[in-house]
């Protein structure tokens, strides 16, 4: 059986925070030993984006002959114990894990109590006369919805006085904690390797973009942002970020053996980027300390004078061109866009990871304002970005239906006057793109037009400052 590791005296009050003194973690039981971050010599973290991270934790531990228990303690309190694997970096012989524990009913003023019902304790309480406090022998009832005590020949609830108990029992722990069973070879001190999965922690690439006065060219700047809730610390950590969308299954089982293989390339001295399997690895150049309950932002890149370009655009409804509306006008919003290239002539060409992209400009007074933000995917490197910002103050949009026929039992015509207004102090175009459905054909149009994709027809339309323009077509669909 193993023996308590918590032998001392436990005191806290019902009302107030705990008064606990926490046990040592330098002894053990009498066959086993302890490890804590004291003995670590070194550790490495992947982090993935979906809530996951990949913990090497290298430890200097030393061992006794025989069968013991070793308390691998400081683990992640999200850890996934089934993806536990344990390996000898060092020392002659060899030393096997015949069991593994998880132990995780970790210490609070509820569960000690619970611990204690049925068992007789000890109150402090001041005597109102004297002014001193005077030890009171209880025992302890029930803990459901308060402490409920026997003293002497009467039962009382609500007791005011601090109780003391002689102990933390043993099934309690202060800390999410590893138990294994060895069997060593020999008495030796041994560089242990343990690599496990832990949840709660996970990051994301937030990006800034700053436009240039005429809307042409911008500077990024890429931060990467870690937030660790997993219940452990990272001290002087070797990191590592994998962007891409990596497949999980709810049990942590069938995924351990994959995850624990592609777990990390190699460590070098900002981040340097690498294709690893069908994803990209990000190596921050550096060790860096990573706390619980933290979130830590790093610079991915920085690029300057990055070509770019604004687009207006007037997107239509697939729902206009199925039936007949009547004569009434339809307002819709121009939307505002910002296009650019993720090549390295554009002084980009790294494999962005998907996240959000902030774009702010200077004002008149020079003072950076925000002008809008939007979500892009993972993106390769010499594809296309292009990032919604708003909708355009200063320009309106009309349409109307002024026809829509049937010509046969799956053959209709429809006609559309679109209205585009200016009231800025610059000539603008609008992109006008109609998604027309079916098979379709053009039979008419006052401005020229292509053909995005399959079922789309775009328009550049030119709209003079403080004036309108109209744009009139006629489609035919065979849906």
């Amino acid at each position: 059986m193993r023996k308590s590791f918590f032998p001392m005296l436990a005191t806290f009050t019902l009302t107030t925070a705990l008064i606990l003194p926490l046990p040592s973690t330098a002894s053990a039981a009498d066959t086993g030993t302890t490890s804590t971050l004291k003995d670590q010599t070194g550790v490495a973290l992947t982090v993935y984006n979906d809530n996951l991270g990949l913990v090497k934790d290298l430890r200097e531990i030393t061992l006794t002959k025989g069968v013991g228990e070793l308390q691998f303690m400081d683990v992640a309190a999200g850890i996934i114990p089934a993806s536990v694997s344990i390996k000898s970096l060092s020392g002659s012989g060899s030393f096997r894990i015949l069991e593994q524990n998880y132990e995780y009913d970790l210490l609070n003023p509820q569960k000690l109590l619970d611990k204690y019902v049925g068992k007789e304790l000890k109150l402090y309480q001041k005597n109102p006369n004297t002014e001193r406090e005077e030890i009171v022998t209880a025992t302890l009832l029930s803990t459901n919805g308060g402490a409920i005590y026997r003293i002497g020949d009467g039962i009382t609830y609500g007791h005011p006085g601090r109780v003391i108990l002689p102990g933390v029992p043993e099934n309690l722990i202060s800390q999410p904690t590893l138990v294994w069973l060895v069997d060593s070879d020999q008495s030796a001190t041994r560089k242990i390797e343990t690599s496990y999965l832990t949840s709660g922690i996970s990051w994301r690439a937030d990006y800034v973009l700053t436009l240039n006065e005429k809307d042409s060219r911008a500077d990024l700047t890429g931060w990467v942002t870690i937030d660790n809730r997993s219940g452990a610390i990272f001290r002087n950590a070797t990191l590592k970020l994998v962007a891409g969308d990596v497949n999980r299954v709810r049990d942590a089982a069938p995924y351990q053996d994959r995850m624990l293989k592609t777990a990390m390339a190699e460590a070098a001295p900002e981040f340097r980027e690498e294709g690893f399997f069908e994803y990209h690895i990000y190596t921050l150049e550096r060790p860096s300390t990573i706390k619980d309950n933290q979130t830590k932002q790093i610079r991915l890149l920085q690029a300057a004078g990055i070509p770019v370009k604004k687009e207006l655009q007037l997107s239509g409804d697939r729902r206009y061109f199925y039936a007949p509306s009547g004569e009434q006008d339809n307002s819709r919003k121009v939307g505002v866009y910002l296009e650019f290239e993720n090549r390295k002539s554009s002084s980009l060409g790294l494999p962005l990871p998907k996240g959000t992209v902030r774009v702010y400009k200077q004002d008149s007074d020079g003072s950076l304002q925000f002008t809008g933000e939007d979500a892009i995917e993972h993106t390769p490197k010499d594809e296309k970005l292009r990032i919604k910002l708003g909708e355009a103050f200063d320009l309106t949009a009309n349409r109307k239906q002024t026809d829509w026929k049937k010509i046969a039992s799956d053959t209709y015509e429809a006609a559309f006057e679109i209205t585009l207004r200016n009231h800025k102090t610059e000539n603008v175009i609008v992109k006008v793109v109609e998604p027309v459905p079916g098979d379709w054909t053009m039979l008419s149009a006052s401005h020229p037009w292509t053909k995005g994709e399959a079922f789309s027809a775009e328009f550049a339309i030119p709209v003079l400052k403080d004036s309108e323009s109209k744009l009139i077509y006629r489609v035919r669909m065979r849906y």
